[in-house]
Protein backbone atom coordinates (compact mmCIF):
# COMPACT_ATOMS: atom_id res chain seq x y z
CA UNK A 1 0.00 0.00 0.00
CA UNK A 2 1.34 3.33 -1.17
CA UNK A 3 1.43 6.18 1.22
CA UNK A 4 1.25 9.88 -0.32
CA UNK A 5 0.73 13.09 1.79
CA UNK A 6 -2.10 14.72 0.31
CA UNK A 7 -0.61 17.56 -0.45
CA UNK A 8 1.64 16.02 -3.17
CA UNK A 9 1.20 16.56 -6.37
CA UNK A 10 0.95 12.94 -8.82
CA UNK A 11 0.52 13.15 -12.38
CA UNK A 12 -2.16 10.48 -13.70
CA UNK A 13 0.42 9.83 -16.46
CA UNK A 14 2.82 8.24 -14.31
CA UNK A 15 3.74 4.95 -13.26
CA UNK A 16 4.08 3.96 -9.24
CA UNK A 17 4.70 0.99 -7.93
CA UNK A 18 3.51 -0.80 -4.63
CA UNK A 19 4.58 0.13 -1.20
CA UNK A 20 5.84 3.54 -2.21
CA UNK A 21 5.86 6.60 -0.01
CA UNK A 22 5.92 10.34 -1.53
CA UNK A 23 6.21 13.46 1.13
CA UNK A 24 4.03 16.92 1.59
CA UNK A 25 4.73 19.44 -1.22
CA UNK A 26 6.31 16.68 -4.06
CA UNK A 27 5.65 16.86 -7.50
CA UNK A 28 5.63 13.53 -9.83
CA UNK A 29 5.41 14.71 -13.47
CA UNK A 30 4.16 13.06 -16.23
CA UNK A 31 6.06 9.95 -17.84
CA UNK A 32 7.37 8.90 -14.62
CA UNK A 33 7.67 5.45 -13.93
CA UNK A 34 8.95 4.54 -9.88
CA UNK A 35 9.07 1.24 -9.04
CA UNK A 36 8.15 -0.95 -5.84
CA UNK A 37 9.13 0.28 -2.16
CA UNK A 38 10.69 3.76 -3.14
CA UNK A 39 10.83 6.53 -0.31
CA UNK A 40 9.95 10.09 -1.85
CA UNK A 41 10.59 12.48 1.18
CA UNK A 42 8.91 16.55 0.97
CA UNK A 43 9.46 18.50 -1.65
CA UNK A 44 11.23 16.25 -3.86
CA UNK A 45 10.44 16.87 -8.35
CA UNK A 46 11.00 13.90 -10.60
CA UNK A 47 10.18 14.86 -13.97
CA UNK A 48 10.93 13.97 -17.40
CA UNK A 49 10.61 10.45 -19.15
CA UNK A 50 12.76 8.94 -15.46
CA UNK A 51 12.44 5.64 -15.30
CA UNK A 52 13.00 4.88 -11.26
CA UNK A 53 13.87 1.33 -10.12
CA UNK A 54 13.26 -0.59 -6.26
CA UNK A 55 14.08 0.50 -3.14
CA UNK A 56 15.57 4.43 -3.86
CA UNK A 57 15.21 7.32 -1.69
CA UNK A 58 15.07 10.72 -2.46
CA UNK A 59 15.42 13.28 0.35
CA UNK A 60 14.19 16.86 0.41
CA UNK A 61 14.45 19.29 -2.65
CA UNK A 62 16.02 16.72 -4.89
CA UNK A 63 15.40 17.59 -8.71
CA UNK A 64 15.46 14.09 -10.88
CA UNK A 65 15.06 13.94 -14.49
CA UNK A 66 14.98 17.80 -14.96
CA UNK A 67 15.67 18.96 -18.33
CA UNK A 68 19.53 18.80 -19.32
CA UNK A 69 21.90 22.27 -18.45
CA UNK A 70 22.86 22.56 -22.47
CA UNK A 71 21.73 24.79 -24.53
CA UNK A 72 21.83 22.26 -27.41
CA UNK A 73 18.96 20.41 -25.78
CA UNK A 74 15.46 21.44 -27.71
CA UNK A 75 12.88 19.15 -25.98
CA UNK A 76 14.02 15.46 -27.51
CA UNK A 77 12.58 13.34 -25.54
CA UNK A 78 15.51 11.39 -24.12
CA UNK A 79 15.35 9.31 -20.90
CA UNK A 80 16.73 8.79 -17.27
CA UNK A 81 17.09 5.63 -16.32
CA UNK A 82 18.23 5.09 -12.57
CA UNK A 83 18.69 1.22 -10.84
CA UNK A 84 18.05 0.13 -7.50
CA UNK A 85 18.67 0.83 -3.77
CA UNK A 86 20.22 4.29 -4.53
CA UNK A 87 20.27 7.26 -1.96
CA UNK A 88 20.47 10.78 -3.25
CA UNK A 89 20.62 13.11 -0.13
CA UNK A 90 19.30 16.56 -0.11
CA UNK A 91 19.45 18.68 -3.20
CA UNK A 92 20.38 15.96 -5.50
CA UNK A 93 20.23 16.72 -9.46
CA UNK A 94 20.53 13.84 -12.24
CA UNK A 95 19.26 15.44 -16.13
CA UNK A 96 17.82 13.61 -18.85
CA UNK A 97 19.61 12.74 -21.88
CA UNK A 98 20.48 14.22 -25.09
CA UNK A 99 20.50 14.22 -28.52
CA UNK A 100 24.05 14.54 -28.81
CA UNK A 101 24.89 11.44 -27.53
CA UNK A 102 22.91 7.96 -26.84
CA UNK A 103 19.51 10.17 -25.67
CA UNK A 104 19.72 8.49 -21.67
CA UNK A 105 21.14 9.40 -18.60
CA UNK A 106 22.02 6.13 -16.59
CA UNK A 107 22.57 6.17 -12.70
CA UNK A 108 23.48 2.10 -11.74
CA UNK A 109 22.36 0.17 -8.31
CA UNK A 110 23.54 0.66 -4.72
CA UNK A 111 25.22 3.69 -5.08
CA UNK A 112 25.26 7.03 -2.15
CA UNK A 113 24.96 10.40 -3.94
CA UNK A 114 25.49 13.03 -1.12
CA UNK A 115 24.13 16.44 -0.50
CA UNK A 116 24.15 18.79 -4.00
CA UNK A 117 25.42 15.94 -5.83
CA UNK A 118 24.55 17.06 -9.72
CA UNK A 119 24.90 14.15 -12.39
CA UNK A 120 24.75 15.84 -15.79
CA UNK A 121 23.13 14.90 -19.17
CA UNK A 122 23.98 12.02 -20.83
CA UNK A 123 26.09 10.45 -17.99
CA UNK A 124 26.30 6.84 -16.57
CA UNK A 125 27.34 6.08 -13.10
CA UNK A 126 27.88 2.34 -11.96
CA UNK A 127 27.20 0.30 -9.21
CA UNK A 128 28.25 1.01 -5.48
CA UNK A 129 29.58 4.65 -6.18
CA UNK A 130 30.05 7.57 -3.44
CA UNK A 131 29.58 10.86 -4.46
CA UNK A 132 30.18 13.30 -1.76
CA UNK A 133 28.73 16.50 -1.01
CA UNK A 134 28.56 18.94 -4.25
CA UNK A 135 30.54 16.71 -6.66
CA UNK A 136 29.60 17.63 -9.84
CA UNK A 137 29.86 15.54 -13.31
CA UNK A 138 29.74 17.47 -16.92
CA UNK A 139 27.95 15.96 -19.45
CA UNK A 140 28.92 12.58 -21.13
CA UNK A 141 30.86 11.44 -18.22
CA UNK A 142 31.36 8.06 -17.08
CA UNK A 143 32.05 6.95 -13.30
CA UNK A 144 32.72 2.98 -12.93
CA UNK A 145 31.76 0.64 -10.66
CA UNK A 146 32.67 1.47 -6.81
CA UNK A 147 34.40 4.60 -7.47
CA UNK A 148 34.38 7.53 -4.61
CA UNK A 149 34.07 10.73 -6.20
CA UNK A 150 35.39 13.41 -3.29
CA UNK A 151 33.48 16.50 -1.86
CA UNK A 152 33.34 19.47 -4.14
CA UNK A 153 34.98 18.09 -7.28
CA UNK A 154 34.25 18.48 -10.36
CA UNK A 155 34.55 16.10 -13.09
CA UNK A 156 35.02 17.81 -16.80
CA UNK A 157 32.70 16.52 -19.82
CA UNK A 158 33.39 13.24 -21.89
CA UNK A 159 35.69 12.38 -18.81
CA UNK A 160 35.73 8.31 -17.72
CA UNK A 161 36.65 7.48 -13.91
CA UNK A 162 37.42 3.67 -13.82
CA UNK A 163 36.85 1.43 -11.14
CA UNK A 164 37.37 1.72 -8.13
CA UNK A 165 39.35 4.94 -8.67
CA UNK A 166 38.97 7.57 -5.62
CA UNK A 167 39.16 11.62 -6.47
CA UNK A 168 40.23 13.27 -4.23
CA UNK A 169 38.10 16.69 -2.08
CA UNK A 170 37.81 19.88 -4.46
CA UNK A 171 39.43 18.62 -7.17
CA UNK A 172 39.01 19.55 -11.28
CA UNK A 173 39.34 16.38 -13.36
CA UNK A 174 39.77 17.05 -16.78
CA UNK A 175 41.43 13.64 -17.86
CA UNK A 176 40.53 10.33 -17.85
CA UNK A 177 41.38 8.62 -14.39
CA UNK A 178 42.59 4.78 -14.67
CA UNK A 179 41.51 1.79 -12.84
CA UNK A 180 42.32 1.52 -9.09
CA UNK A 181 43.70 4.58 -8.91
CA UNK A 182 44.31 8.22 -6.43
CA UNK A 183 43.46 11.45 -7.98
CA UNK A 184 43.63 14.84 -6.59
CA UNK A 185 44.44 18.34 -7.63
CA UNK A 186 42.97 21.55 -9.60
CA UNK A 187 44.06 19.89 -12.92
CA UNK A 188 44.14 16.77 -10.77
CA UNK A 189 46.78 14.38 -11.62
CA UNK A 190 46.98 10.01 -10.66
CA UNK A 191 49.41 10.20 -7.52
CA UNK A 192 49.26 6.48 -6.90
CA UNK A 193 47.47 3.42 -6.58
CA UNK A 194 44.26 2.79 -3.92
CA UNK A 195 45.25 0.39 -1.92
CA UNK A 196 43.39 0.60 0.83
CA UNK A 197 40.09 0.74 -1.20
CA UNK A 198 41.85 -2.51 -2.93
CA UNK A 199 42.10 -4.23 0.32
CA UNK A 200 38.79 -3.88 1.39
CA UNK A 201 37.46 -5.24 -2.01
CA UNK A 202 39.98 -8.63 -0.80
CA UNK A 203 42.47 -8.78 -3.88
CA UNK A 204 45.27 -10.32 -2.82
CA UNK A 205 48.79 -8.15 -1.82
CA UNK A 206 50.46 -10.20 -5.40
CA UNK A 207 47.91 -8.61 -7.16
CA UNK A 208 48.28 -5.53 -5.87
CA UNK A 209 51.76 -5.35 -5.97
CA UNK A 210 51.82 -6.46 -9.78
CA UNK A 211 49.28 -3.92 -10.94
CA UNK A 212 51.15 -0.89 -8.73
CA UNK A 213 54.58 -1.70 -10.59
CA UNK A 214 52.84 -1.73 -13.93
CA UNK A 215 51.18 1.47 -13.55
CA UNK A 216 54.79 2.71 -12.62
CA UNK A 217 56.06 1.21 -16.04
CA UNK A 218 52.78 2.57 -18.12
CA UNK A 219 53.58 6.38 -17.04
CA UNK A 220 57.31 5.27 -17.61
CA UNK A 221 57.97 7.58 -20.34
CA UNK A 222 57.32 5.70 -23.20
CA UNK A 223 53.97 5.22 -25.57
CA UNK A 224 50.92 3.84 -23.62
CA UNK A 225 50.27 1.83 -26.73
CA UNK A 226 53.76 0.09 -26.52
CA UNK A 227 53.11 -0.84 -22.57
CA UNK A 228 49.63 -1.58 -22.80
CA UNK A 229 50.82 -4.35 -25.60
CA UNK A 230 53.38 -5.51 -22.92
CA UNK A 231 50.29 -6.25 -20.34
CA UNK A 232 47.30 -8.03 -22.87
CA UNK A 233 48.39 -11.42 -21.88
CA UNK A 234 47.90 -10.87 -18.19
CA UNK A 235 46.63 -13.51 -15.63
CA UNK A 236 46.04 -10.57 -13.25
CA UNK A 237 42.14 -9.45 -13.40
CA UNK A 238 43.01 -5.55 -12.25
CA UNK A 239 45.69 -5.79 -15.31
CA UNK A 240 42.61 -6.79 -17.45
CA UNK A 241 40.46 -4.42 -16.18
CA UNK A 242 43.15 -1.39 -16.86
CA UNK A 243 43.80 -2.48 -20.30
CA UNK A 244 39.80 -2.93 -21.10
CA UNK A 245 39.94 1.12 -19.77
CA UNK A 246 43.00 1.79 -22.34
CA UNK A 247 41.13 0.27 -24.70
CA UNK A 248 37.96 2.05 -24.81
CA UNK A 249 37.37 5.06 -26.78
CA UNK A 250 38.88 8.18 -25.12
CA UNK A 251 38.29 12.26 -26.00
CA UNK A 252 40.33 13.42 -22.48
CA UNK A 253 43.28 11.13 -22.59
CA UNK A 254 44.81 10.20 -19.43
CA UNK A 255 45.39 11.95 -16.22
CA UNK A 256 49.16 12.73 -16.12
CA UNK A 257 50.72 10.13 -13.49
CA UNK A 258 52.53 12.08 -9.98
CA UNK A 259 53.48 9.24 -7.76
CA UNK A 260 53.90 11.05 -3.85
Amino acid sequence: MNSIHKSAIISKNCVIGDNVSIGAYSIIDDNVKIANNCKISSSVYIGGNTEIGESNTFHPFCSIGSIPQDLKYKGEKSKLIIGNRNVFREYCTANLGTIGDNMETIIGNSSLFMTGTHIAHDCIVGNKTIFANNATLGGHVHVDDYAVIGGLSAIHQYCKIGKLAMIGGMSAVENDVIPYSLAIGNRAKVTGINIIGLKRANYSKEDIREYSKIVDQLFSGNTIENEKAKIESSNNSLVNELVKFLNAKSLRGLCKYERK
